[in-house]
């Protein structure tokens, strides 16, 4: 039983034009001076309808469920106002409702700065924990609350700012994190008893062992790795030897991750990562219920756990991240029922 942590699957618009841009020389500069970048899918999005944003998203959650995924992480932050944000989280519970699959949801109003704060980023902090983040939790919308920490986002300090006000409204805590850089983002997010830091390629020991002294969840976004060509890895021994759980993601996202398929980062978190392909399941069942804050409920098959069973034509569990394509899923158990 597949759950997917860490995606984006609702936003207005796509970036194929940059994509091709980048491809023929255009300078990342350049595209972001015509409008370009985590902004134009935040124009997108804001003009969308509810009905729009469904619509859009639909195909990209059907993808996910044909490979076995029935329990998704969607996450805001393409609104970065209130309404916007709020509408998002709405789409998103609506998702859950229209396939009948579970959703956990997750506010990351603090994923960017937008463009009516240029200059005033602990204003738009303000807004996101005085206004955003109340609103969030009294229509109950957001089961955790996420941040980016990093230079180009939001900074340690504005971070926890926004995890207290989280955790005044007994919101879960999750962060982007060492991406980039080591700013010591999963640290902080660790003291706050984080269910997950995501990303890491630049976390280091002292970050591993915060991790792993609060039992957050290492989430590695493999597609995004692979899409941006980075070569900075993952602390994947040192997550090993502090025993930190390992999770895996799609982090399905118009900018950097246009990769709807659980099957394909698992293979790609074994042939990048090099994690093991009894890690990558675990990745995608165990302790992707862990970073969910659901481990009591989902990720393995024991009494008093929900029956949510899938059954593979396979010779191996170990082709689940071997193989990728062929389609082998021979039914699913949800809930103790056989589904048609």
């Amino acid at each position: 039983y597949q759950r997917r942590v860490h995606g984006h699957v609702v936003f207005g618009g796509n970036r194929a034009n940059e994509f091709e841009m980048r491809l023929n020389g255009v300078p990342y500069e350049e595209i972001s001076k015509k409008g370009g970048g985590i902004l134009s899918t935040v124009r997108s999005t804001r003009a969308c309808s509810e009905e729009e944003l469904l619509k859009s998203a639909i195909p990209r959650v059907e993808s996910l469920i044909r490979e076995g995924c029935m329990h998704l992480e969607i996450k805001s932050g393409y609104g970065l106002d209130k309404e916007s944000e709020l509408k998002m989280l709405r789409v998103a519970r609506s998702l859950g409702n229209h396939f009948g699959i579970g959703v956990s949801t997750t506010l990351l109003a603090a994923h960017a700065l937008p463009p009516e704060y240029t200059g005033r980023s602990d204003d738009y902090v303000d807004l996101v924990c005085n206004e955003i983040i109340p609103e969030a939790a009294k229509q109950g919308l957001a089961d955790a609350v996420d941040v980016f920490c990093e230079k180009i986002a939001f900074s340690v300090e504005q971070s926890e700012k926004i995890y207290q006000a989280a955790k005044k409204y007994n919101l879960h805590i999750k962060v982007h994190a060492e991406q980039l850089s080591n700013l010591g983002g999963a640290a902080a997010a660790s003291k706050y008893g984080a269910l997950s830091a995501d990303h890491l390629e630049y976390l280091d020991e002292e970050g591993v062992k915060a991790m792993s002294n609060s039992g957050t969840v290492a989430g590695l976004m493999p597609g995004a790795f692979y899409f941006l060509r980075e070569k900075q890895l993952p602390p994947i021994e040192l997550f090993r030897q502090y025993k930190v759980p390992i999770a895996i993601g799609t982090d399905f996202n118009p900018g950097t991750s246009p990769l709807a398929s659980l099957r394909l980062m698992m293979n790609m978190s074994c042939t990048f990562f090099r994690l093991t392909p009894a890690e990558s399941l675990a990745g995608v069942t165990r302790n992707a219920a862990k970073a969910l804050g659901l481990h009591d409920k989902l990720g393995t098959i024991e009494v008093g756990k929900q029956a949510n069973i899938l059954v593979w034509n396979m010779d191996t569990p170990a082709q689940l991240s071997y193989e990728i394509g062929p389609h082998r899923l021979q039914y699913k158990i949800i809930n103790g029922v056989l589904q048609p």
